[in-house]
């Protein structure tokens, strides 16, 4: 190729972009700034920034750009978070603002998510619309449900468990699109109900509003896009006819942006900038930016160069220019494997497949080939298959000279390639496969949706007819995950070629690979033994694979072969099905009713605000931490001098400028607020640093140098135990029953030991608050995203010198909480305060996800052991129980939890005898806090290991074992007090009835007798939930009731929405007492002004308090007002009413206030009633595993809760969805990994998994198949508001349904190799777990059968 003569570029800078169809001109010097940061700044927040790092889709946006080559415009969902803003440049943005709102008429899309009751906190739900409603532009036809499943695996939700989401955009894959096209107007579907099974308009749900119509379905992606109504925005006429132009513009620090549009002027700036950076979608680029510093000072978009984005069709294969997205390649691909022989897109389908795993659809959307290929990274997904397939790179050098070079030779080491600083990646040549050519792709990850490998690779292999046989005549093995670049195994290779394809090569194969993949123990990344295992299964799998298209068979049997290709049968996931059973007990004009969340239109259409989007005063300012780096070490001295001389530094903060008291705790005052002469943990906060914007402050903050003298350090609760660091005062015992005695007369008796692994809150919402004083200081007023406002009100008020009274707390509603904003949001508030305090300007503290998973503490790790004595019968006799909680460097709650988790720790068992001891552990690590459950769960989970443990001893069912010891009414509890009212009988039959228990018992042990690869498993579990604060005198509520004279009401509690519902819950309790409709009652923000002294929300006890203490207000409004009530008449209405009652001057406000009664509990002489009552459940699971790979699937959940009467049965069936899937996340995916003693290649003290690149929660594909939840009918709860229950908690442990099913698909994969005995599966069970717990031929030169993974806790 030769290089055009001419002129120097001509470059522009004039950037214009169109947002929601507003035309915006962007000035130069904006470089720096991704668009998620310019839409916030310019207003549009219903784009949130939820990671930062395109892993959880809170900022999904839709691009349109128009095509000039085919003449349409394209629809595409990006991550805002990771796009430049300038590389939308002549494109149209919209955002979830721009298709609808509450004022001017919501778009189908948020309509029917709102009413799905697809909404719960709302901080991801823009980013699923944006997600779908990008699907439904861009689609050429309806989308599949397979589709939409696909399109939402990169937007994450930790509060629905996802049901409730599909079932809404459903409805757009199984009806006609009349519905959101210009056929057809709000007004027809506005009375109707869409049935989420059918997905038309019917009777069947609330109206009664039906549809006879039929309308023919439009297509969705024309070329100006006039087919939709006037909502929808079409692509802007004047971005289809501006002629695009070479753009150079400018950013912060000296960057510089290039956007060139002609192939020879990037060489040009190659030649001119050897160390540019190229970018397509800034995937990576964005990312080694923002989280590794990365000083990349001139960037060059390539996105624009028509040579760069080609797709060709030779003869002898494919030609993929370096610039295509991802999507599109998988798009293409997936032509090929349509239209060409099979024999040739082999390699082909290998790609498509592999691109189904690759990150989520934003990511794939913008993401090009030829930057992952550059990247090098070592577990890219795709440079595995490009080796193996043969594919070849074609290189251009700064004289327009092609060089072709093998993709075998193109990786030299990590993340560094064949490339000069001058030379780009032109073009991809991937070859047609031949006839008898196979190639295979393979992947491992912690999660199956948008998550990097673990190991990954590519085979290939070719083959010459040697009759009857087949010869190996070339072969490609290709791993990721095991060495700094892919890796070949060339002697394995080697010894294939000429080989016979049977099971000898198999074996010979098998043995060279154990030798030729070399992993230390020290490897980044860890999990040595599980990632060599995974070689061995993927050649296995490649083996048994090419067997069976080659027809041949190296077993004796048809049945064996059967069984054998189970290894390579895939997991068969069709669209998840959701189905929820209840009864409405309605109690006036609302309660009982399943209203829709309060705040749901809000949500979906982004106008619903939280703290970040809160906007900031014209003399605002940002702040953030100065964090320490070491686990344990004294701070010798601070040097802030760079940090001073940083672009809009505005000051910085240390412990010695706090003009109050530096101590701060919960419970204890045990903590800094700014360490002052050591630091405990890293992630702990040295001070803060104030600049004029958010990125400013951080990078100001990283310029301050600390020095320390580090100290030893406790980094696990084995190190806590074997040197008695403990935190004071924290050792506990409760005893039932004569303990040692009664073991004599057991006939056996068993011991064991259980570790239990914390879990990241991960709400989408980070940590944020906005602080500003009032009269120079006098008084403070503040914004947080907090569950407890006064705790926030109290740390502020102490650190500045100031009561109570002159300290403001306001919040409006929370993106999720969990009980990680319940007390440690304080210091973040408190340290803002500091600064505004002396500045006598507003700060806002917003922490990054990174930052708030490292500082703000987890779920609590435990190690518990016991000894438990049975009778033959299976009936538990005794137990003893000794469990430790990992604190972290204060106490904050971790007493409370690990009291709750001695309360929990006989789950539902009845038994005799029992004694359970604990003891707090002082670790330096960031203190550890509430979170859903607040230790309930691991108690529950260790007495789920013992009951286990008795069934294996006793060859019995474990369902059995917990049957025969079911607790029953008037049972009393090791702590003394009695069971009342107790349903837990009836929940266990009906849930054994529901999922009919023995068929599907019987089906996993069919299924498992004819696969010896694939297992399932099955499990049936029960809980008993305590509800109230186990520590007395927060068992009180207050509210503030206002009647207005035109029949409004206004309510004010103490309670925090955070997506739970309880605010909606609050108003129908209100509602239905003033017997008015749920429309007239408004609940605005909680606020320390209006409601003093009030507990977090938390303890699972909100609706009851809070509800108990607005419904005592109204009973009392409603007492003043009855002799106006009885003058006006029955026919009155509350507007007339109400002003009769102003007129006549009666107090239409009231403040309500309840205690919870009955309650109290003596830790002195280990006796009680914590509890005002118990919230029952139970589930049944039933899950399939992969045993070479440890991926599994859970096929069916069914869940019974007993919740009495409910307040609102639609909210509640979310609350148990959500649980559950936030459990199934805890028992089976999210591990969090710390520098310590098993880890030994990470930074000691340090967090690795801070961010959803490494923490992996649940996604859409990781629910149940099928997820059934019923809520118990006919037993009213005598002791709460209208015979309700709590929800919030009780259903997370149920989850250990799916946990415990999946050990009993392990011990059927054991039992395949004579392994019968009891053995450990740890939590989380992770693919890892699940592998290398199946013992087989593979790992047994690896592990022995008993072998533990590593786990930190």
């Amino acid at each position: 190729m030769e290089l055009a003569n001419g002129d120097e570029e001509s470059w522009s800078r004039d950037a214009i972009i169109y947002v929601n169809g507003v035309r915006r001109v962007l000035s130069d010097g904006l470089a720096h700034l991704t668009l998620l940061q310019y839409l916030r700044d310019i207003g549009l927040t219903g784009t949130k920034l939820g990671c930062g790092e395109g892993g959880c889709g809170a900022c999904t946006v839709m691009v349109s750009r128009y095509d000039h080559c085919t003449n349409k415009s394209e629809h595409y969902a990006v991550n805002a978070c990771l796009t430049p803003l300038y590389s939308v440049e002549g494109m149209h943005i919209i955002t979830v603002e721009g298709i609808g709102s509450r004022q001017h008429g919501l778009h189908p899309v948020q309509k029917h998510l709102a009413q799905a009751h697809g909404s719960q906190c709302g901080f991801c739900t823009p980013g699923f619309v944006m997600s779908m409603y990008a699907l439904l532009r861009s689609n050429r036809t309806l989308p599949t449900d397979e589709e939409i499943e696909e399109t939402l695996s990169g937007n994450l939700c930790r509060c629905t468990g996802y049901r409730p989401i599909l079932d809404a955009f459903r409805v757009f894959a199984k009806t006609n699109d009349a519905i959101y096209t210009a056929s057809s107007s709000p007004s027809n579907f506005s009375n109707g109900f869409i049935c989420p099974s059918s997905g038309q308009i019917c009777d069947c749900g609330a109206g009664n509003f039906s549809c006879e119509r039929t309308v023919e379905p439009i297509s969705q992606n024309e070329t100006d896009g006039t087919l939709y109504s006037e909502k929808e925005l079409i692509f802007p006429p004047e971005l289809r006819l501006r002629k695009l132009m070479p753009l150079k513009l400018s950013g912060s620090n000296g960057l510089q942006w290039f956007r060139p549009l002609k192939l020879e002027h990037v060489l040009r700036l190659k030649l001119q900038y050897p160390d540019a950076k190229l970018i397509s979608g800034n995937t990576e680029v964005g990312i080694e930016v923002k989280f590794k510093n990365a000083p990349y000072s001139v960037l060059i978009s390539v996105s624009g160069i028509p040579e760069l984005s080609e797709l060709k069709v030779t003869d002898k294969g494919l030609e993929i220019g370096s610039a295509v997205k991802l999507t599109d390649l998988q798009s293409f691909l997936k032509k090929m494997v349509r239209e060409r022989d099979s024999h040739e897109t082999s390699a082909c389908m290998a790609f498509v497949e592999q691109l189904k795993w690759f990150a989520g659809r934003q990511i794939r959307n913008v993401a090009s080939v030829g930057g992952n290929i550059c990247t090098a990274s070592p577990i890219s997904d795709l440079n595995p298959l490009w080796i193996a397939a043969g594919a070849k790179f074609n290189v251009l050098d700064p004289k327009g000279k092609i060089n072709t070079k093998n993709a075998k030779d193109f990786f030299l080491g990590y993340r560094k390639v064949d490339l000069s600083p001058s030379d780009i990646l032109l073009s991809i040549f991937l070859p047609w496969t031949r006839p008898f050519e196979f190639v295979k792709e393979f992947k491992q990850a912690h999660r199956r949706d948008d998550d990097i490998a673990l190991v990954n690779a590519g085979m290939r292999v070719y083959f010459t007819r040697v009759h009857p046989n087949w010869e190996v005549s070339e072969a490609s093995i290709v791993f990721g995950g095991v060495a700094p670049v892919s890796f070949r195994a060339l002697r394995t290779e080697s010894l294939l070629k000429g080989k016979l394809w049977d099971e000898k090569l198999l074996e010979d194969a098998l043995s060279s690979l154990k030798e030729e993949i070399l992993l230390n123990d020290s490897a980044p990344g860890g999990m040595i033994e599980f990632r060599k295992s995974l070689t061995l299964s993927f050649f296995f799998k490649f083996f048994l694979w090419v067997s069976s298209l080659l027809n041949t068979s190296t077993e004796n049997t048809d049945h064996q072969a059967t069984r054998m290709l189970s290894a390579i049968r895939p997991f068969e996931r069709p669209p998840s099905v959701g189905t929820q059973n209840y009864e409405v007990v309605s109690h006036g004009t609302s309660v009982g009713q399943p209203n829709v969340h309060l705040s749901a239109e809000l949500q979906v259409s982004g106008e619903a605000e939280y703290a970040d989007d809160i906007p900031m005063p014209p003399n605002g300012l940002h702040a953030a931490f100065i964090l320490s780096t070491k686990p344990h070490a004294r701070i010798l001295s601070v040097d802030d001098s760079s940090a001073r001389s940083f672009p809009g530094f505005a000051g910085i903060f240390l412990y010695n400028d706090i003009p109050g008291s530096n101590r701060i705790g919960p419970v204890v005052l045990d903590e800094e607020l700014f360490a002052s002469s050591a630091v405990t943990c890293v992630g702990q906060v040295i001070g803060v640093i104030v600049a004029d914007t958010h990125e400013n402050a951080k990078k100001a903050a990283q310029k301050v140098v600390v020095n320390y003298e580090e100290l030893p350090a406790v980094l696990s609760i084995c190190d806590a135990i074997n040197s008695a660091s403990f935190h004071p005062n924290t050792k506990r015992v409760l005893t039932k029953g004569d303990v040692d005695s009664s073991f004599k007369s057991c006939d056996h008796v068993l011991e064991g030991d259980v570790q239990i692994g914390g879990q990241e809150h991960f709400y989408l919402e980070p940590n944020s608050c906005l602080v500003w004083t009032v009269d120079g200081g006098n008084e403070v007023h503040l914004i947080s995203s907090t569950q407890a406002p006064q705790k926030n009100q109290k740390y502020v008020a102490s650190v500045l010198g100031l009561p109570l009274s002159k300290v403001v707390c306001k919040t409006k509603r929370l993106g999720g909480g969990f009980g990680g904003k319940e007390t440690r949001s304080g210091f973040i508030s408190a340290a803002a305060a500091v600064a505004s305090y002396h500045l006598k300007k507003p700060i806002k503290l917003t922490l990054d996800r990174d930052v708030d998973m490292a500082t703000t503490g987890q779920r609590h790790s435990f190690f518990g052991k016991y000894k438990v004595g049975f009778a033959n019968t299976g009936r538990i006799l005794s137990l003893d129980v000794e469990i430790y909680n990992n604190a972290g460097n204060s106490l904050d709650l971790s007493l409370a939890v690990l009291e709750r988790a001695m309360f929990h720790s006989d789950n539902c068992y009845d038994i005799p005898h029992i004694r359970v001891s604990g003891q707090v552990c002082y670790t330096n690590f960031p203190s550890n806090t509430a979170f859903r459950g607040f230790g309930g769960p691991q108690g529950m989970l260790i007495a789920e290991n013992w009951i286990e443990k008795i069934a294996t001893e006793l060859h019995k069912r474990p369902e059995e074992i917990r049957e025969i010891n079911l607790q029953g009414e008037g049972y009393v509890l090791h702590y003394g007090q009695q069971l009342h009212n107790c349903t837990l009988g009836h929940v266990w039959s009906q849930l054994k009835e529901s999922c009919n228990f023995r068929k599907a018992y019987k089906a996993a042990r069919d299924f498992n007798a004819s696969n010896r690869w694939k297992k399932q498993g099955v499990a049936l579990v029960p809980t008993k939930f305590g509800i109230s604060f186990t520590t007395k005198f927060m068992n009180q509520a207050g509210a503030l009731v206002q009647v207005y004279i035109d029949g409004s009401v206004l309510v004010t509690h103490g309670g925090v929405e955070m997506g739970q519902g309880l605010h909606t819950k609050v108003a129908q309790i209100a509602a239905s007492a003033f017997n008015i409709p749920l429309s007239a009652v408004f609940i605005s923000e909680t606020s320390t002004d209006k409601v003093p002294n009030a507990s977090p929300t938390a303890a699972s006890a909100s609706s009851d308090m809070y509800g108990a203490a607005v419904l005592d207000a109204c009973d009392q409004i409603k007492l003043r007002m009855k002799p106006v009530t009885s003058r006006l008449g029955e026919n009155a209405s509350f507007k007339d009413v109400a002003m009769a009652c102003y007129l006549e001057r009666i107090d239409l406000s009231a403040h309500g206030f309840y205690i919870t009664p009955d309650i109290g509990f003596d830790w002195e002489v280990g006796k009680g009633s914590p509890f005002s009552y118990y919230t029952y459940g139970a589930a049944f699971a039933s899950v399939e595993i992969d045993t070479l790979t440890g991926d599994f699937l859970t096929r069916d959940a069914d869940i019974i809760m007993d919740l009495g009467y409910s307040l609102n049965p639609a909210i509640d069936v979310g609350q148990v969805e959500g649980a559950f899937i936030q459990g199934l996340g805890w028992l089976t995916l999210e591990e969090l990994k710390w520098g310590d003693g098993e880890h030994k290649w990470i930074k000691p003290g340090h967090l690795y998994t801070s961010g959803p690149g490494t923490y992996k929660i649940p996604t859409v594909n990781d629910i149940p198949l099928k997820f059934k939840v019923s809520l118990l009918q006919g037993f009213p709860n005598p002791k709460a508001i209208h015979s309700s229950k709590a929800v919030g908690e009780p259903p997370f442990f149920l989850a250990s349904a799916v946990f415990l099913a999946i050990r009993d698909a392990i011990a059927a994969a054991r039992a395949e190799e004579g392994y019968e005995e009891w053995f450990t599966l740890d939590n989380p069970a992770t693919p890892e777990r699940i592998r290398m717990a199946c013992i087989d031929r593979f790992t047994k030169d690896l592990v022995d059968a008993d072998y533990r993974p590593k786990l930190s806790v």
